[in-house]
C-alpha cells in the first residue's frame, strides 16, 4: 500500500477531495489531505501576508506530522504550483507527481506568470478588488469557494535540483472545461516522454467528474 499527499486548488479546500479520499482509504492506502492556510476549513485564518512559501510549508509539515516517509504527490488547479514547491523540498521522497488540471510551473515562475490574467480583461472585469483578496472566478460559482491570499499567485517557484529525482510524472487534462487555462501544459507534457498523460471528459473538478479515472490513476502510482 502506499501514502498520497492531495493538495487542493485556489478558493478551494480540502472537500474537494473527499471521495478520492474515501476510495483511496478504501483500498487500504493511506491518504493526507494538505490543509492550506487562509482556504478551507482554515479560512478563519486569512491573511493577506499568506504567500505560496506558506502553503508548501503547510504540506511539508503536515507530511511530516502524519509520519509520512515515502509518497504519491497530487495537486488540482494552484495545487500545482504547491506540489512543485514542494517536490523541490522532498522530491528524493517522492514517488510520482501528479498534476490534476493543474499549473505547471518552471524554475521562478508564478501563476500570474503563467495565466497573465491579471491583465486579461475578462479577469479584471470579474473582480471586485479588496488588498490582499481575489475572488473565485466566474465559472467555479460553488458555495464552498472562499477568498484566496492574492501573493499566493505572485510568487515564484524556486527549483533546487531534488524535485528532478522524481521519476515518475503524470499529467490529466479536463477536456470539458472553456476557456482553460491548461491547455499549454497537456501540450507540454504530450511532446515529452518523460510524462504521461491523461484526458478525462469533465469539468475542471475532474475528481469529482471521472472519481474512477482519476482513482485508477493515483492507484497505479501505488509501489
Amino acid at each position: 500500500m502506499a501514502a498520497f499527499v492531495l493538495v487542493h486548488g485556489a478558493w478551494c479546500g480540502g472537500w474537494v477531495f473527499d471521495r478520492l479520499a474515501a476510495d483511496l482509504r478504501g483500498q487500504g492506502h493511506q491518504v493526507l489531505v494538505a490543509r492550506l492556510a487562509g482556504l478551507g476549513d482554515r479560512q478563519d485564518e486569512f491573511d493577506p501576508g499568506i504567500c505560496l512559501s506558506t502553503h508548501i510549508d503547510d504540506v511539508c509539515s503536515q507530511v511530516a506530522g502524519a509520519g509520512i516517509d515515502r509518497f504519491v504527490l497530487a495537486g488540482h488547479s494552484y495545487g500545482g504550483m504547491v506540489i512543485t514547491g514542494v517536490a523541490a523540498r522532498l522530491g528524493d521522497r517522492i514517488d510520482a507527481l501528479v498534476y490534476l488540471d493543474a499549473f505547471v510551473p518552471e524554475d521562478g515562475q508564478s501563476l500570474w506568470d503563467l495565466t497573465g490574467a491579471f491583465e486579461h480583461e475578462y479577469f479584471v472585469s470579474t473582480q471586485k478588488f479588496v488588498p490582499g483578496r481575489v475572488k473565485p472566478l466566474p465559472g467555479l460559482e460553488i458555495p464552498q469557494l472562499t477568498d484566496q491570499p492574492l501573493l499566493t499567485f505572485l510568487e515564484g517557484v524556486r527549483f533546487t535540483g531534488m524535485e528532478a529525482q522524481i521519476a515518475r510524472r503524470i499529467y490529466v487534462f479536463a477536456t470539458g472545461w472553456e476557456p482553460t487555462p491548461f491547455g499549454r501544459f497537456r501540450d507540454r507534457v504530450k511532446a515529452d516522454p518523460a510524462w504521461e498523460l491523461h484526458e478525462a471528459d469533465a469539468s475542471h473538478f475532474v475528481m469529482g467528474d471521472q472519481p474512477q479515472l482519476v482513482l485508477g490513476i493515483l492507484a497505479g502510482c501505488a509501489r
